[in-house]
């Protein structure tokens, strides 16, 4: 017998019906970069239709985005206080829970905040961490992580997205939230963060390049996916609520390969070089820009990623792409 696989893909509205996978808007999440000042929005070369916000513009910006149906958002803050032990990190009036504050008192549970918990844009050196011979401390380091963290939930996030990679960090921020009573604050871990070159632009927009060396020994060897897989069950074990695989478009096979081996919600970051490279593509004419966002989108989805942090989202709201 002749099998004709084809008759399922006649029409749209038969491949419709069949498709494996399939895409919603509350599978993303939108990154903002927020900043000091009064009615700041700041492009960010690097990253076409991507700015710097102040606190009051990040409002405005935000509830358009509601309206679009963008419910979740990741926050970094940008300008703050930098010092080698990255004081104002944790500091309650430092510019995330400042933030996050002021948008919880505006759309209380209509919006859904993450934070990213990582000192690299708090330390004078761009490390992640407390540097001494040359080196970044794990323990010190994860002191400080968990002290930031529960600086974001008291300040009402709901879910910390520590992306520092060290040891343990993932438990001392678990720990430190129970002991305060914040058993409900949600921790979506960036299990396994790669020491990736797709970060370029994110590191002009975070203003977190490290000064000295790079980030090799503490980020993931790329070259690595069964331990990918084992950091990110570490985490699990240690209390993650959601795993991430950062970056996405290069590593979707650790996404496939981690869906396979946890039940917890799998995440992933489809990160600023990802975003740079298909917008200046697009801007030249070279490829059709919603098509290749949108086939990206699905090939993450596809992978098992369940949720999807991504620069991208705006785009696919106001253009309808969804």
């Amino acid at each position: 017998m002749l099998h004709r696989p084809r008759r399922l893909r006649k029409n749209p509205l038969v491949r419709e019906m069949v498709a494996e996978t399939r895409l919603s808007k509350d599978m993303f999440v939108y990154p903002y970069f927020v900043v000091p000042g009064k009615n700041v929005v700041h492009a960010l070369d690097a990253m076409p239709g991507i700015s710097h916000f102040s606190e009051d513009a990040l409002i405005r910006d935000v509830e358009k985005g509601l309206g679009l149906g963008i419910s979740k958002i990741m926050l970094f803050g940008v300008g703050d206080e930098k010092s080698e032990d990255a004081r104002s990190a944790w500091h309650d009036h430092s510019l995330v829970p400042s933030a996050v504050r002021l948008l919880k008192q505006n759309f209380g549970d209509d919006l859904y905040v993450v934070t990213d918990v990582c000192v690299c844009s708090y330390t004078t050196h761009g490390h992640c961490g407390i540097i001494k011979d040359d080196y970044v401390q794990n323990d010190e380091t994860v002191e400080l992580i968990a002290k930031m963290g529960l600086t974001h939930a008291q300040a009402g996030a709901d879910m910390l997205a520590p992306s520092d990679m060290m040891d343990g960090r993932v438990s001392a921020i678990r720990n430190g939230l129970d002991a305060a009573g914040f058993v409900n604050t949600a921790i979506m871990s960036h299990a396994t963060k790669f020491a990736s070159a797709y970060y370029g632009p994110f590191r002009e927009a975070a203003d977190c390049a490290p000064g000295k060396g790079d980030r090799k020994a503490y980020q993931m060897d790329f070259r690595n996916g069964r331990e990918a897989v084992r950091e990110a069950l570490l985490d699990e074990a240690e209390g993650a609520d959601v795993l991430m695989v950062k970056p996405a478009l290069a590593y979707l096979d650790v996404i496939h390969n981690l869906k396979q081996n946890t039940d917890v919600p799998i995440a992933c970051y489809n990160v600023s070089g990802e975003y740079s490279m298909i917008k200046a593509a697009a801007e030249r004419g070279w490829i059709d820009e919603q098509k290749v966002v949108m086939e990206t989108m699905h090939a993450f989805a596809r992978a098992g990623a369940s949720i999807i942090t991504t620069y991208h989202i705006r785009d696919i709201a106001e253009r309808n792409w969804l």
